[in-house]
């Protein structure tokens, strides 16, 4: 077996690093990508030579033809999202002819977005800031062993006969009744969705097995960023999958020991979407300039992010869960301008000082970051830059504090703009 190059991608905050924009460049020597957890509830902007894109579920590397993309096993998968997403990209004129959707990973349908409201509602002063995209519920019938695999697909009226069982079930139990909970609602669109998404329809890890025996170089896309994943992050203010480098695994099917580069991308700054602490956030115009030049809304809400320093304890404790070889530092052009700029170094608790990031919602809320201080740069300071050396020293200086944060890891990209071009490697 040839020696393979396999390369996680991993958000090292609450989310909306830039994951796409790596992986869309890492893509261009790709062989594979695989999006490997999470639904769309989650967005990657990607802005390369075909123009400006908002994938939810598609794979980044779809933009190289040269590249096997697969939607992995740990997905949830909605098709009307997927099918809407291949309509928008082969209009176009991007080619779908690498694609592949593993067929075990798990639909989600309008049912479970009505449910992920209708829960959400329930909560009351205790809702959890959702997207509702039903990714939460789809996740549940996964572990209640009543989901629906993919491969249903392939047999539309079995799955319809399937659905018409799990709704009478879910009106039962959430003693409710809407059009979208039961089976008849769904006919049309499973027939049209079996028919659309068939060819895709492909069983994922004999492809990864050869690409790995063929020395291959792959790239696993992660969703959301470890902050938010289900079992280490800020729980209950989570999303429900394993967005960490050890689920990305999982999700693709591949095995551990075939693992070879963590590469964790970290905005240059703190953001945070939905209810939670958040130890550096800013309440103040310095918050909203920085929304607005990094255009800090959700792509698959719209929602205004939370804006904050950067978070170095946060980052420590987000190496420690994945074990970043790399670390990839975006945005840096949005903070310019800006005068002085602050990264936590520690917190403060009612206990006095805090050094490790707390998961426990109501010990983070009560924590307030301690910082260190550096000089800014302008934004003539970065226009025209194709070079780490070229850099500004105070951004040189910015950088190498938020990777010493993360012991062991090298700095190996730092964004100076939107487009791959300004993506400046190490």
């Amino acid at each position: 077996m040839k020696h393979s190059e396999v390369i996680a991608v991993i958000g090292g905050q609450w989310g909306d690093e830039g994951k796409g924009k790596i992986v869309d460049y890492l893509a261009t020597t790709a062989d594979v990508v695989i999006r490997s957890q999470g639904g769309d509830n989650a967005g990657h902007t990607v802005i390369n030579d075909h123009g400006k894109f908002g994938l939810h579920l598609v794979p980044a590397g779809i933009f190289n033809p040269r590249t096997l993309n697969i939607i992995g096993a740990g997905v949830a998968l909605n098709p009307k999202t997927l099918m809407k997403e291949i309509a928008e990209l082969t209009q176009r004129g991007v080619s779908f002819d690498n694609l592949v959707i593993s067929p075990k990973s798990h639909l989600a349908f309008e049912y479970h977005r009505f449910i992920d409201s209708h829960q959400e509602a329930a909560r009351g002063a205790k809702r959890i800031d959702t997207t509702k995209r039903g990714i939460g519920p789809t996740y549940m019938d996964k572990a209640e062993r009543i989901g629906l695999h993919a491969r249903m697909l392939l047999y539309p009226d079995r799955l319809l006969a399937e659905l018409d069982d799990i709704l009478a079930s879910k009106r039962a139990k959430l003693g409710v009744d809407n059009e979208v909970l039961h089976a008849d609602y769904y006919a049309e669109f499973v027939h049209e969705a079996a028919a659309t998404l068939r060819p895709f329809i492909r069983d994922t890890e004999v492809l990864v097995e050869e690409h790995l025996h063929k020395g291959s170089r792959f790239v696993l896309e992660g969703a959301h960023g470890t902050l938010l994943d289900l079992d280490h992050g800020t729980y209950p203010m989570v999303t429900a999958s394993n967005s960490t480098a050890g689920g990305l695994l999982v999700g693709a099917g591949m095995p551990p020991l075939a693992l070879t580069k963590v590469i964790g991308i970290f905005k240059a700054y703190q953001t945070r979407v939905g209810a939670g602490g958040m130890p550096t956030e800013l309440h103040d115009d310095l918050a909203t300039t920085i929304r607005e030049r990094g255009q800090e809304f959700g792509t698959t809400t719209g929602r205004p992010r939370r804006i904050g320093y950067f978070d170095g304890v946060a980052a420590r404790y987000a190496h420690r869960l994945n074990g970043f070889t790399d670390i990839a530092l975006t945005k840096v052009d949005t903070l310019a301008d800006l005068g002085e700029l602050k990264i936590a170094t520690g917190y403060e608790d009612a206990a006095g000082a805090a050094s490790q990031f707390q998961t426990e919602a109501d010990l983070l809320a009560n924590c307030h970051a301690r910082y260190q201080t550096f000089p800014g740069w302008t934004t003539a300071d970065l226009a025209g830059v194709t070079s780490y050396d070229a850099l500004p020293e105070s951004l040189k200086a910015y950088c190498a504090a938020i990777t010493a944060t993360m012991p062991g890891a090298r700095l190996s990209f730092v964004g100076v703009g939107r487009s791959r071009e300004q993506l400046i490697r190490l």
